[in-house]
């Protein structure tokens, strides 16, 4: 083979700079699977579920496979659990505690919020409950005085909120878990995965691109003689493999380290990422405040997560009273009108209704943009103050999770991009 090449030794050139080629492509290609598809493209195998806990570890890991199917999903949006638990565990709540975000959030715009937006809402609850409860009494009464009911219910309002948010602050952190909040967030919203590395590593991923041109460039200058020793077609095939993988294995290591700057003669090294500090503080601060430490994402925990019966608790305890001030001296008249059970049932059953109903303006877009904020600031000068160590602990875990597969992918493109180099250099 090497005979047939010499008078046509001009091919050889061609080998560093196809070479480049592989290492930006298979880079390019590796960086996609990471992210995409967001849902899962794929078959399922009759049978696959079954065996698929006793195949390695590994092959276990790979998109689908639990599940009995053979295709791909983006291994971030893949393991968006798993992702949110890193996010919370290894960054988001070391910055902060559960109170300081909750005070970033601003408790008293909230209680306002819920005072001014629930006023219909609760006009209608209170309307519903008392037909229900005291249908004869409710429609026998005046309609004077049925609108002083609802204008007591509106009054009372303001403090009820304030009552709410404050019982909130004060037992904050016994019923918000925001690692749990992180991780269902994300686990739900695989997408938000993904901008957490597209946005924030934005130059990280383009740098592991770039650079697998350069330093396959490099490699495949090597390459020359060692296909000229070797004189086997299966030398660029073999190359591929490493380039792909050598390349990808470089550039993650370069994303992170040095961690602490280093001087090399007139050079200045450090790792990609890790450089960036200042500027990465932004644009994580901005997508987590919007995102990810919402006070949607705060309520929907408070309500639903692993301490929402202590939240409840609360929240009943502080709407009970206030159906006594609102019935005030008419309280008695309607305990004989139905009896001590239905007026407790009454007082139950507002307390219940009244906490999705009075949380439910919390999940408004327009309110969860303004309160983002105090949020921001917060992570953003958290973000700033980190050593280096620790910063890098933003990205680097999720990375290390399935850097090997990423590195995996990069060999198994090099090996098809380099049986096109053979074409491309042999002529075959």
């Amino acid at each position: 083979m090497t005979e047939s090449l010499l008078p046509f030794s001009w091919r050889l050139l061609l080998i560093p700079f196809v070479t480049g080629l592989i290492g930006y492509a298979t880079n390019w290609l590796a960086i996609r699977f990471l992210f995409y598809p967001v849902e899962f493209v794929g078959l399922r195998i009759p049978g696959l579920k079954t065996i698929a806990p006793a195949l390695p570890r590994r092959i276990r890991q790979l998109p689908g496979a639990k599940q009995g199917k053979i295709g791909w999903q983006g291994i971030i949006p893949a393991r968006s659990e798993r992702m949110g638990n890193i996010a919370a565990q290894k960054g988001v709540t070391k910055l902060a505690t559960e109170r300081e975000f909750y005070e970033a959030l601003g408790p008293e715009q909230i209680a306002t919020h819920i005072a001014t937006s629930s006023s219909e809402e609760i006009h209608d609850l209170t309307d519903q409950l008392l037909r229900e409860e005291y249908p004869e009494l409710w429609e026998r009464l005046p309609a004077p005085v049925r609108d002083l009911v609802h204008t007591r219910v509106q009054a009372r309002l303001p403090a009820t909120a304030e009552r709410i948010t404050e019982q909130i602050g004060k037992n904050i952190d016994d019923v918000l878990d925001a690692g749990e909040m992180i991780t269902n967030h994300i686990d739900r919203n695989p997408e938000t995965g993904n901008r957490m590395f597209l946005e924030v590593g934005d130059r990280e991923l383009d740098f592991v691109v770039n650079s697998g041109f350069y330093i396959g460039t490099v490699l495949g200058t090597l390459t020359i003689p060692l296909f000229l020793y070797i004189d086997r077609w299966w030398v660029f095939p073999a190359a591929g493999i490493a380039v792909g993988y050598i390349t990808n294995w470089i550039a993650v290591q370069l994303i992170f380290y040095p961690v602490q700057e280093r001087t090399l003669g007139p050079l200045r090294l450090q790792g990609v990422f890790t450089r960036r500090q200042q500027t990465v503080s932004k644009v994580y601060a901005k997508l987590v405040a919007e995102e990810v430490v919402t006070v949607s994402n705060l309520a929907h925990n408070l309500l639903h997560g692993t301490q929402s019966d202590r939240t409840r608790r609360m929240i009943r305890d502080v709407i009970r009273p206030e159906v006594d001030r609102v019935v005030g001296p008419a309280a008695p008249i309607v305990r004989m009108t139905g009896g001590p059970e239905r007026y407790e049932r009454l007082r139950e059953t507002a307390a219940e209704e009244g906490i999705d109903r009075t949380v439910e303006p919390l999940h408004d877009p327009t309110f969860n943009r303004e309160q983002s904020d105090g949020v921001e600031s917060l992570i953003d000068e958290r973000i700033r103050e980190l050593p280096p160590e620790e910063f890098i602990g933003l990205l680097r875990p999720a990375f290390q999770e399935d850097e090997w597969m990423l590195i995996t992918i990069g060999g198994v493109l090099g090996f098809v991009a380099g049986l096109l180099q053979l074409l491309v250099v042999t002529g075959i």
